[in-house]
């Protein structure tokens, strides 16, 4: 059975890559999404040049209109994340993608309600969509994308893999 070539965000699959420099690893995207799948992984956060470990980041301005900037001391990294999106994308393009599974809730790679907290302090009231999600999305318009988690759902994953098979 040939497997099909997934995106995935790299702390997903256990790579060490999140700002506090631990991961999310995610035992039924690897074991047994994994055994229907091979990945294509990215960190967003990671390789477009922040360290590990590194500053927690937020988004923060209004709910059309923010920005990724870290907690402690505002620096704002949106535009260096979206030059590295842009080359990303177009590396994407060239693969044969079948689908993407995002971390949840990042700054980078959330799909849907992700935090966006006032730009000069206060409660997150407004949800978004992370930096590079939000150019994934629109890019690929017609791909799978899901947040981990939503795919373990038993029905949701019960019906995914039997269509794949």
């Amino acid at each position: 059975m040939d497997k099909i070539l997934l995106g995935c965000s790299s702390c997903l699959l256990g790579k060490e890559v999140r700002y506090d420099g631990g991961h999310k690893y995610d035992s039924w995207v690897v074991d047994t999404l994994g055994a229907f799948a091979d990945y294509f992984d990215l960190c967003p956060e990671h390789q477009c040049g922040m360290p590990i470990p590194r500053e927690a980041l937020n988004l923060k301005g209004s709910k059309d209109d923010y920005r990724m900037l870290s907690n402690k001391t505002a620096h704002d990294f949106t535009d260096q994340m979206l030059n590295w999106c842009a080359p990303r994308i177009e590396e994407l393009r060239k693969l044969p993608l079948c689908g993407y599974i995002l971390k949840s809730k990042s700054p980078s790679c959330g799909m849907e309600r992700v935090k966006v907290y006032p730009l000069h302090g206060g409660a997150a009231g407004k949800t978004g969509v992370g930096i590079f999600a939000r150019e994934l999305l629109a890019a690929f318009p017609l791909l799978p994308v899901e947040e981990e988690g939503a795919c373990t759902i038993p029905y949701c994953a019960k019906t995914s893999l039997n269509e794949s098979l």
